[in-house]
Protein backbone atom coordinates (compact mmCIF):
# COMPACT_ATOMS: atom_id res chain seq x y z
CA UNK A 1 0.00 0.00 0.00
CA UNK A 2 1.20 3.37 -1.04
CA UNK A 3 -0.10 6.75 0.03
CA UNK A 4 -2.68 7.05 -2.30
CA UNK A 5 -6.48 7.99 -1.21
CA UNK A 6 -8.07 4.25 -1.95
CA UNK A 7 -7.80 2.14 0.89
CA UNK A 8 -11.45 0.71 0.49
CA UNK A 9 -9.75 -0.51 -2.69
CA UNK A 10 -6.82 -2.52 -1.18
CA UNK A 11 -9.04 -3.87 1.86
CA UNK A 12 -11.02 -5.66 -0.96
CA UNK A 13 -8.09 -7.12 -2.43
CA UNK A 14 -6.44 -8.06 0.89
CA UNK A 15 -9.73 -10.00 1.78
CA UNK A 16 -10.02 -11.59 -1.83
CA UNK A 17 -6.29 -12.96 -1.47
CA UNK A 18 -6.68 -14.56 1.82
CA UNK A 19 -10.43 -15.79 0.70
CA UNK A 20 -8.60 -17.57 -2.17
CA UNK A 21 -6.24 -19.49 0.13
CA UNK A 22 -3.25 -17.17 -0.76
CA UNK A 23 -0.78 -16.02 1.88
CA UNK A 24 0.41 -12.42 1.71
CA UNK A 25 3.11 -10.04 2.68
CA UNK A 26 2.15 -7.00 3.48
CA UNK A 27 4.07 -3.92 3.43
CA UNK A 28 1.97 -0.34 4.27
CA UNK A 29 3.82 2.73 3.14
CA UNK A 30 4.48 4.95 6.30
CA UNK A 31 2.49 7.72 3.90
CA UNK A 32 -0.50 5.10 3.68
CA UNK A 33 -0.47 5.01 7.55
CA UNK A 34 -1.62 8.55 7.43
CA UNK A 35 -4.17 7.94 4.49
CA UNK A 36 -5.33 5.02 6.53
CA UNK A 37 -5.95 7.08 9.76
CA UNK A 38 -7.53 9.82 7.55
CA UNK A 39 -9.96 7.49 5.51
CA UNK A 40 -11.03 5.34 8.42
CA UNK A 41 -9.86 6.37 11.61
CA UNK A 42 -7.47 3.64 12.21
CA UNK A 43 -3.69 3.82 12.90
CA UNK A 44 -1.55 0.87 11.73
CA UNK A 45 0.67 0.36 14.24
CA UNK A 46 3.54 -2.03 14.27
CA UNK A 47 3.07 -3.43 17.63
CA UNK A 48 -0.23 -3.83 17.07
CA UNK A 49 -0.53 -4.45 13.35
CA UNK A 50 -3.10 -7.56 13.24
CA UNK A 51 -5.25 -6.27 15.75
CA UNK A 52 -5.64 -2.83 13.28
CA UNK A 53 -6.05 -4.81 10.20
CA UNK A 54 -8.28 -7.00 11.28
CA UNK A 55 -10.38 -3.77 12.37
CA UNK A 56 -9.63 -2.26 9.30
CA UNK A 57 -10.36 -5.47 6.83
CA UNK A 58 -13.85 -6.05 8.75
CA UNK A 59 -14.90 -2.66 7.78
CA UNK A 60 -17.23 -2.27 4.71
CA UNK A 61 -15.95 0.57 1.73
CA UNK A 62 -18.43 3.02 3.88
CA UNK A 63 -16.64 2.55 7.02
CA UNK A 64 -19.69 -0.03 8.74
CA UNK A 65 -17.60 -1.86 10.90
CA UNK A 66 -17.81 -5.92 11.22
CA UNK A 67 -19.48 -6.12 7.84
CA UNK A 68 -16.44 -8.98 6.99
CA UNK A 69 -15.23 -12.13 8.97
CA UNK A 70 -11.45 -11.87 8.31
CA UNK A 71 -8.75 -14.24 9.91
CA UNK A 72 -5.37 -12.50 9.44
CA UNK A 73 -3.24 -15.47 10.28
CA UNK A 74 -2.06 -15.85 6.75
CA UNK A 75 -0.44 -12.01 6.38
CA UNK A 76 2.92 -11.39 7.24
CA UNK A 77 3.46 -7.41 7.70
CA UNK A 78 7.04 -6.24 6.94
CA UNK A 79 7.91 -2.83 8.19
CA UNK A 80 8.47 -0.53 5.08
CA UNK A 81 11.40 0.66 6.49
CA UNK A 82 12.88 -2.62 6.41
CA UNK A 83 14.99 -3.36 3.46
CA UNK A 84 16.52 -6.15 4.82
CA UNK A 85 12.66 -7.72 5.01
CA UNK A 86 12.15 -10.88 2.97
CA UNK A 87 10.76 -9.43 -0.33
CA UNK A 88 13.71 -7.22 -0.68
CA UNK A 89 15.64 -10.10 -2.10
CA UNK A 90 15.16 -11.90 -5.46
CA UNK A 91 15.54 -15.42 -3.58
CA UNK A 92 12.48 -15.11 -1.51
CA UNK A 93 8.96 -16.70 -2.82
CA UNK A 94 6.53 -14.89 -4.02
CA UNK A 95 3.99 -15.06 -7.18
CA UNK A 96 4.43 -11.70 -7.70
CA UNK A 97 3.32 -8.02 -6.30
CA UNK A 98 0.09 -5.66 -6.17
CA UNK A 99 0.42 -2.34 -5.08
CA UNK A 100 -3.13 -0.74 -3.74
CA UNK A 101 -3.32 1.81 -4.16
CA UNK A 102 -0.78 3.56 -5.75
CA UNK A 103 0.26 6.55 -5.69
CA UNK A 104 2.03 8.88 -8.53
CA UNK A 105 5.07 8.90 -6.17
CA UNK A 106 4.96 5.36 -5.68
CA UNK A 107 5.41 5.05 -9.48
CA UNK A 108 7.55 8.02 -9.92
CA UNK A 109 10.04 6.09 -8.02
CA UNK A 110 9.48 2.15 -8.95
CA UNK A 111 9.93 3.52 -12.68
CA UNK A 112 13.06 5.42 -11.63
CA UNK A 113 14.34 2.03 -9.72
CA UNK A 114 15.02 4.64 -6.45
CA UNK A 115 14.27 1.89 -3.78
CA UNK A 116 14.26 3.97 -1.03
CA UNK A 117 11.92 2.00 1.04
CA UNK A 118 10.91 -1.84 0.92
CA UNK A 119 7.64 -0.99 -1.20
CA UNK A 120 9.79 0.46 -3.94
CA UNK A 121 12.60 -2.11 -3.36
CA UNK A 122 10.32 -4.86 -3.74
CA UNK A 123 8.65 -4.05 -6.63
CA UNK A 124 12.13 -3.59 -8.24
CA UNK A 125 13.00 -7.21 -7.35
CA UNK A 126 9.18 -8.22 -8.63
CA UNK A 127 10.28 -6.40 -12.24
CA UNK A 128 14.15 -7.72 -11.79
CA UNK A 129 12.40 -11.46 -11.31
CA UNK A 130 10.30 -11.03 -13.97
CA UNK A 131 7.19 -11.68 -12.12
CA UNK A 132 3.92 -10.19 -12.08
CA UNK A 133 3.23 -6.25 -10.79
CA UNK A 134 0.16 -4.62 -11.11
CA UNK A 135 0.08 -1.06 -10.41
CA UNK A 136 -3.48 0.12 -9.78
CA UNK A 137 -3.25 4.04 -10.06
CA UNK A 138 -5.26 6.15 -8.17
CA UNK A 139 -4.87 9.78 -9.30
CA UNK A 140 -6.70 11.91 -11.42
CA UNK A 141 -6.06 13.73 -13.71
CA UNK A 142 -2.59 13.16 -14.58
CA UNK A 143 0.51 15.14 -15.75
CA UNK A 144 2.65 14.17 -18.25
CA UNK A 145 5.67 13.31 -16.19
CA UNK A 146 3.09 10.71 -14.61
CA UNK A 147 2.16 9.25 -17.64
CA UNK A 148 5.38 8.54 -18.95
CA UNK A 149 6.53 6.98 -15.67
CA UNK A 150 3.24 4.70 -16.34
CA UNK A 151 4.61 3.83 -19.76
CA UNK A 152 7.92 3.09 -18.22
CA UNK A 153 6.43 0.87 -16.04
CA UNK A 154 4.31 -1.03 -19.02
CA UNK A 155 7.32 -1.60 -20.80
CA UNK A 156 9.50 -3.24 -17.65
CA UNK A 157 6.40 -5.59 -17.65
CA UNK A 158 3.97 -4.46 -14.90
CA UNK A 159 0.11 -3.97 -15.48
CA UNK A 160 -0.83 -0.44 -15.08
CA UNK A 161 -4.17 -0.72 -13.63
CA UNK A 162 -6.06 2.74 -12.86
CA UNK A 163 -8.78 2.40 -10.30
CA UNK A 164 -11.87 3.50 -12.58
CA UNK A 165 -14.74 1.32 -11.16
CA UNK A 166 -17.20 -0.14 -14.26
CA UNK A 167 -21.09 0.29 -13.67
CA UNK A 168 -22.30 -2.46 -16.40
CA UNK A 169 -22.07 -5.26 -13.19
CA UNK A 170 -25.20 -3.88 -11.81
CA UNK A 171 -23.44 -2.27 -9.13
CA UNK A 172 -26.00 -0.31 -6.04
CA UNK A 173 -23.24 -0.28 -3.22
CA UNK A 174 -20.25 1.52 -3.26
CA UNK A 175 -18.69 -1.52 -2.16
CA UNK A 176 -19.56 -2.89 -5.16
CA UNK A 177 -17.36 -0.54 -7.32
CA UNK A 178 -14.44 -0.41 -4.78
CA UNK A 179 -15.13 -4.47 -5.39
CA UNK A 180 -14.86 -4.51 -9.22
CA UNK A 181 -11.60 -2.21 -9.02
CA UNK A 182 -10.41 -5.11 -6.42
CA UNK A 183 -11.30 -7.89 -9.16
CA UNK A 184 -10.09 -6.62 -11.92
CA UNK A 185 -6.71 -6.29 -9.93
CA UNK A 186 -6.90 -10.17 -9.04
CA UNK A 187 -7.79 -10.80 -12.75
CA UNK A 188 -4.36 -9.36 -13.52
CA UNK A 189 -2.79 -11.16 -10.78
CA UNK A 190 -4.32 -14.91 -11.92
CA UNK A 191 -6.43 -15.08 -8.73
CA UNK A 192 -9.65 -16.39 -9.06
CA UNK A 193 -12.32 -14.54 -7.42
CA UNK A 194 -16.03 -13.40 -7.46
CA UNK A 195 -15.91 -10.05 -7.01
CA UNK A 196 -18.17 -8.88 -9.45
CA UNK A 197 -20.55 -9.65 -12.09
CA UNK A 198 -18.50 -10.57 -15.84
CA UNK A 199 -19.24 -9.50 -18.98
CA UNK A 200 -21.20 -12.38 -20.62
CA UNK A 201 -22.18 -10.68 -24.06
CA UNK A 202 -25.92 -9.52 -22.83
CA UNK A 203 -27.18 -6.15 -23.34
CA UNK A 204 -28.84 -4.91 -20.21
CA UNK A 205 -27.62 -7.37 -17.54
CA UNK A 206 -26.20 -5.45 -14.84
CA UNK A 207 -29.94 -3.29 -14.70
CA UNK A 208 -31.15 -6.64 -13.35
CA UNK A 209 -32.60 -7.19 -10.15
CA UNK A 210 -32.52 -10.34 -8.38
Amino acid sequence: MSGASGTPYAAAVLRALLAAGESVDLVVSRASRLTLLDETGISFRDAHWQDDLREWLSRGADGKPDTFAVDVDDVRHWSAGDLAAGPSSGSYPAKGMLIVPASTACVAGVALGLSKDLLQRAASVTLKERRRLVVAVRETPLNGQTLRHLVTLDDAGATVLPASPAFYAGATHIQDLVDFVAGRVLDAAGVGHTLYRRWEGELGGGSRTT
